[in-house]
């Protein structure tokens, strides 16, 4: 999955179909629509990955990661801790 710049063209944030969504350079699973939720920001929001190694992390600043395919680093976007559909829940 790769993500569009703030202003448009995400085509992922409102299509909630099941099944898995992949990595747009390597196909390695990442995030399942089950974890999928509705947000107010242009782009896909999830609360969980697929595995543990779907994705890699490393904190920018307090409380924000920049998230990594965990096989290629494809860049994701951003984790947001405490932000989620509940407290202590993430947004990838």
């Amino acid at each position: 999955m790769s993500f569009c710049s703030f202003f448009g063209g995400e085509v992922y944030k409102d299509h909630f179909k099941t099944g898995i969504y992949v990595c747009s350079k390597c196909d390695h699973q990442l995030f399942s629509s089950r974890s999928k939720f509705e947000h107010s920001s242009p782009w896909p929001a999830f609360t969980e990955t697929v595995k543990e190694d779907s994705v890699s992390k490393h904190e920018e600043r307090p409380g924000a990661y920049k998230v990594r395919c965990g096989k290629c680093g494809n860049g994701l976007g951003h984790e947001f801790v405490n932000d989620g559909p509940s407290k202590g829940l993430s947004r990838f």
